[in-house]
């Protein structure tokens, strides 16, 4: 693994870190229906998680002298809660996986401290998945 295509990697998880942000707080706005509140709250207590990887991984990027990249990952889009539960499990499931494939990357590459952060961002994003599948197991079609 080669500096260079590690930034390229870091870049493509920040552009995801970053359309997190951004879908977290569009669903939280779009919410609706008796669990609203429920759900604009379970959507905005995410950011605070995906603004920290999203730091974190801007800063480890100028770290290796690269550029942070400024352009998030497009937000799927949702036309109710059901659409927008879906969509963010199946974006922490990517981050899950990415993150797992970084981690190894960065093991490869030799720096140990980005794999075991990236290895706790791996249990982050599963958690995340783990409580949108709670949610959605009874939540009506």
């Amino acid at each position: 693994m080669d500096k260079q295509t590690l930034i390229q990697h870091l870049n493509e998880d920040l552009a995801g870190e970053l359309g997190a942000i951004i879908q977290y707080l569009t669903y939280a706005a779009k919410a609706s229906g008796p669990f609203r509140p429920q759900l604009a709250q379970f959507f905005q207590t995410e950011v605070a998680d995906e603004q920290l990887h999203a730091q974190f991984l801007a800063n480890k990027i100028v770290a290796l002298g690269g550029e942070p990249t400024t352009t998030p990952r497009p937000v799927p889009p949702a036309r109710g809660n059901r659409e927008m539960l879906e969509a963010v499990l199946a974006a922490e499931q990517k981050a899950a996986a990415d993150y797992t494939q970084r981690a190894r990357e960065a093991d490869e590459f030799g720096d140990k401290g980005l794999a075991v952060q990236l290895e706790d961002m791996v249990r982050d994003e599963s958690g995340h998945s783990e409580e949108t599948q709670r949610i959605l197991q009874d939540w009506p079609l």
